[in-house]
C-alpha cells in the first residue's frame, strides 16, 4: 500500500518540475537568442520481488525444503534525471539597431566523446569574475560607449578586452570585424564550446563553465565556420505548439496520478475507519 503511494507521489513531482520547465519555455518563446530546455524522466531500478516459503516432505526426519516463487517486477517511482538546453539555432530577423548582433551556425563538429554537437556564444565579462556567454546578441552602448548587453555586462572582444566605441555609427561585418569610419577597430568576441551541455544555465540567457573557465574563442578552430549579422537578431527556438502539447500532456500525467493518490487515500480511510472497527 505504502509503497504505491511513494511511486505515486514521484510521478506527481516529476510531472510538476516538467510543467515548470515547460511554462518557462513557453514564457521565453520571445526573449532573444533563448534555448529551450528539454527534460528527461527515468525510473527508479525496479524490485525484483518473490515469495519465500518451506515445502513440508512427508519423510521419517521430517524434511523441509525451500521453496522461492517469483512474483515479478515492483516500479518504485520516476524522476526528472536531467535538464538540458536546445542548442539548435533559433530564426533570424531583422532589427533597426546597429547595436543587434545575430550569430548564425555554419558547420559545428561532433564531439566524439559525448556525441554533443558543439556551439558558439557571445563572449561577456561577468562581474563576478571570468566570462559569461550569451546568443543574446541585443546590445546597447552604456554612457561612456562600452558596448554592453541588458544587464550590463561588458561585451568582449577576440582578445577578451571590452569594446569601447565612439559612437553607434559602426558596421559589423560577417566575419566578426567592427568596423569605425571605413577602418577596422577590433573584432567581436565569439566563444566555442565543444559540448555545451556541460554549460551552467543562467539567468537571463546566461551560460558559464563548470570550473569557470573561459572557453577558447571561435576563430580558427577547425571544423567551426559561422557568421554574423548586424541589425538582426537570433529569435528564441522554443516550438510553442509542441511545448504547449508538452504541458497539457504532462498536466494530464499529473492529473492521474493524484487520481490514483486519492484512491489510495480512500483504501487507507476505510482500513481504518471501518475494517478496524470489526
Amino acid at each position: 500500500m505504502f509503497k504505491g503511494l511513494y511511486t505515486v507521489t514521484s510521478g506527481m513531482i516529476a510531472q510538476q518540475r516538467k510543467t515548470e520547465l515547460l511554462t518557462n519555455n513557453m514564457a521565453n518563446a520571445n526573449t532573444p537568442g533563448f534555448k529551450a530546455d528539454q527534460s528527461t524522466i527515468r525510473s527508479f531500478p525496479d524490485m525484483l520481488l518473490s515469495a519465500r516459503g518451506t515445502a513440508n516432505i512427508p519423510t521419517e526426519k521430517g524434511l523441509n525444503l525451500l521453496n522461492i516463487q517469483e512474483i515479478g517486477a515492483l516500479n518504485t517511482g520516476v524522476y526528472l534525471q536531467e535538464t538540458l538546453a536546445n542548442y539548435s539555432q533559433g530564426s533570424i530577423y531583422e532589427t533597426s539597431f546597429n547595436t543587434d548582433f545575430a550569430l548564425i551556425n555554419g558547420t559545428m563538429p561532433v564531439d566524439e566523446e559525448s556525441s554533443a554537437t558543439g556551439s558558439i556564444f557571445f563572449r561577456l565579462q561577468h562581474p563576478d569574475g571570468g566570462e559569461a556567454y550569451t546568443r543574446n546578441g541585443n546590445f546597447t552602448l552604456d554612457g561612456q560607449g562600452y558596448l554592453v548587453n541588458s544587464e550590463g555586462y561588458y561585451v568582449l572582444s577576440n582578445e577578451g578586452e571590452r569594446i569601447q566605441l565612439p559612437n553607434d555609427n559602426f558596421q559589423l561585418t560577417q566575419d566578426g570585424s567592427i568596423f569605425v569610419d571605413d577602418a577596422q577597430y577590433t573584432t567581436l568576441g565569439v566563444a566555442f564550446s565543444a559540448n555545451p551541455d556541460l554549460l551552467v544555465k543562467q539567468d537571463n540567457g546566461l551560460f558559464r563553465t563548470n570550473n569557470e573557465t573561459n572557453l577558447p574563442s571561435a576563430y580558427n578552430q577547425e571544423g567551426v565556420t559561422f557568421s554574423m549579422q548586424q541589425k538582426h537578431l537570433e529569435g528564441s527556438n522554443v516550438d510553442s505548439a509542441q511545448a504547449m502539447t508538452d504541458l497539457l500532456t504532462a498536466y494530464r500525467a499529473f492529473e492521474a496520478n493524484q487520481k490514483v493518490l486519492q484512491a489510495y487515500d480512500k483504501s487507507m480511510d476505510k482500513a481504518v475507519n471501518e475494517i478496524g472497527k470489526v
